[in-house]
């Protein structure tokens, strides 16, 4: 099939041309996929999070909104329509599509834009991080540490909207997000709605970063790019956790995708640069520092080499990590506030859910279960670390990406508390790899419908007096029933989760 041209006369209207460069009936999925967001937004007016000292709060537009039930009940319904209706269009985007070295990667990412765009607007969905990063920069304005303090120091910060787990605990985020925190404060002149907007343009911007990289990558590795942004920026679980949600990995996640290419493309210190200003996000990624000094030291390179490379490649990020925490007067107070988000869990994260039942068994026994509960964390914690280092040691630059993919997998996967946001990094890392189709797809096609749900049916702001689990039970029933829809009715959709479902047909 001839490639398509990637634009238009400049009086087309960019959407216009998104559809008209996709071949076959790829239209059709991009226009849904737009409308799918668009829902989101408009439900999330009435079931995002709006903090308690928000000025729109006695707008008689929202105060109607969101004190009516039924109309709570249909922002919810919404919402979770909006959600998988973006995934049901994200899988047709490839059936249709089929061939996607026809498709040039600049429409990918018009798609991915136009799915984005909708979501700009409306208020944070899903998670309240956004509320504790505008209190930790109000923590900074003050004068006061993060990494000492909670956001509970500041006056009236229960206005703020901040999660209750974020009210006592010191931030686990490196000094550059810090600053961009305080930075925003600054702008927004107190703003909440200025302020998160803000945040989201900081996310949006990582995003950009995020598919320039795989656009880079993905020609380096001899991967298609279209194909790629498909599986990375384009995919729901990017758009909702990273727009919707405005989580922080966005920027972190681009800053570490811009550092390998840089390293790809032999520009060593660059890399390092940009991948301690990832760890300045979210001090997690200094787990890519070993795998940029693999590649710094090239192929074949013998023990001494790589030594030395790992060593420069830490003496640089060292140097600049002490240069930024002297700057801020806070030097490397990010380093035990890492271990914050690791007291908390979830039941679908390995060690979370043994620990919890661990720690149940041993209180039946008499003894102490969190003293378990700790150790199990720990030892998930200990054996992740390990296979990490493991995958750093046996190889030279063969097949750096996969196991680099494998060692975020490793530690995320023994964590005690897996957020859907954490699945993105290891998403792009792994189609950088390669995901041509067949199992590795169909994994992707299942964990991006699971963590769509765990994100739709997790967190919506109700006020106190409508009831909570009805509300969140509408959400999860309306989800199980989309999802077995594409998954077992639809005939377009349910062709892709065919290997998943045992054949009807006896013996």
């Amino acid at each position: 099939m001839p490639k398509p041209p990637a634009g238009g006369s400049l009086s087309v209207p960019p959407a216009a041309r998104t559809i008209a460069a996709l071949p076959g009936a790829g239209s059709t999925a991009v226009w849904q996929g737009a409308i799918a967001s668009l829902c989101m937004a408009v439900g999330g007016l009435g079931v995002g999070w709006m903090a308690s000292g928000s000025s729109l709060i006695r707008v008689p537009f929202f105060i109607v909104l969101r004190d009516n039930p039924v109309l709570v009940f249909l922002s919810t319904a919404l919402v979770v329509f909006g959600g998988l209706l973006l995934v049901r269009a994200w899988l047709r985007l490839d059936q249709r599509v089929q061939d996607w070295g026809a498709v040039d990667p600049k429409v990918t990412v018009r798609v991915a834009a136009l799915w984005c765009a909708p979501l700009m607007l409306t208020f944070p969905l899903f998670s309240r991080d956004v509320y504790a990063y505008i209190g930790q920069g109000r923590l900074m304005a003050a004068g006061l540490d993060p990494y000492v303090n909670g956001i509970s120091a500041l006056n009236n910060y229960h206005n703020l909207g901040p999660d209750s787990m974020w009210t006592e605990a010191p931030t686990p985020y490196g000094p550059l997000f810090l600053w961009i925190e305080q930075g925003i404060v600054g702008l927004s002149g107190g703003s909440l709605e200025i302020a998160f907007l803000l945040f989201r343009i900081v996310a949006a911007l990582g995003v950009v970063l995020c598919a320039v990289a795989v656009i880079g990558l993905s020609k380096h590795f001899g991967l298609d790019p279209s194909k790629t942004l498909w599986l990375t920026v384009a995919n729901p679980l990017f758009v909702i956790n990273f727009i919707a949600s405005i989580h922080n990995d966005a920027l972190m996640l681009g800053l570490l995708l811009v550092g390998l290419l840089a390293a790809v493309r032999r520009r060593p210190v660059l890399a390092v640069v940009l991948v301690t200003a990832s760890i300045g996000v979210k001090p997690i990624t200094v787990l890519a520092l070993p795998f940029i000094g693999l590649i710094w030291a090239g192929k074949g390179a013998g023990w001494g080499r790589r030594i030395a490379r790992w060593a420069g490649t830490a003496a640089i990020s060292l140097a600049l990590l002490t240069i930024a925490g002297a700057v801020s007067g806070f030097w490397f107070g990010w380093v035990p506030a890492m271990a914050t988000p690791g007291t908390v869990w979830i039941w679908y994260a390995p060690f979370g859910l043994l620990s919890v039942v661990a720690g149940w068994l041993t209180q039946i026994a008499g003894g102490d279960p969190d003293f378990v509960a700790v150790i199990i964390k720990r030892l998930g914690t200990i054996i992740g670390v390990v296979a990490a280092a493991w995958l750093i040691v046996r190889g030279g630059t063969e097949k750096v990406m996969l196991r680099m993919a494998l060692a975020f997998a490793a530690v995320v996967v023994t964590a005690p508390m897996i957020q859907p946001w954490y699945i993105t990094w290891l998403m792009a890392l792994f189609a950088l790899v390669g995901v041509s189709g067949g199992r590795p797809q169909l994994a992707y096609y299942v964990v991006t419908v699971f963590f769509t749900v765990i994100a739709l049916t997790d967190q919506l702001d109700v006020f106190e007096w409508i009831p909570l689990v009805v509300v969140r039970s509408v959400a999860i029933v309306l989800s199980v029933a989309f999802v077995a829809y594409m998954v077992l009715w639809d005939w377009k959709t349910r062709i892709l989760f065919a290997p998943l479902i045992p054949s009807r047909r006896g013996a």
